[in-house]
């Protein structure tokens, strides 16, 4: 199983900035092994961001993002003990889901 997506969430008043890190290969299949073989692509196709269970931004990715992406983001009327869920699929149907509660 893939290692667990890393979310953090902090509140200013009534803005909240929510930061999720998403640890992935990342692979875009261009890259050669040490054999000089090509590593087959392997990559997160989309990812779902969610604030009590209802959708806040849904994305799609492609070969050209970093290893391991990164996002952060800014959203109002996110409080304390409220649920921040990421989700992602990948180009080999893998999968992963994690949730964090606002500080």
């Amino acid at each position: 199983m893939p290692e667990a997506i890393r979310i953090r969430t902090q509140t200013q008043g009534d803005i909240a900035e929510i930061r999720f890190l998403m640890n992935h290969p990342m692979e875009t299949g261009q890259r050669k092994d040490e054999r000089g073989q090509a590593v087959p692509a392997h990559f997160i196709q989309t990812f779902t961001l969610t604030h009590n269970g209802k959708v806040l931004v849904e994305g799609q990715l492609n070969t050209s993002i970093a290893r391991n992406p990164l996002f952060a983001l800014r959203a109002r009327g996110i409080r304390s003990g409220d649920r921040i869920g990421v989700a992602w699929r990948d180009s080999r149907g893998e999968q992963r889901q994690d949730e964090t509660t606002v500080p």
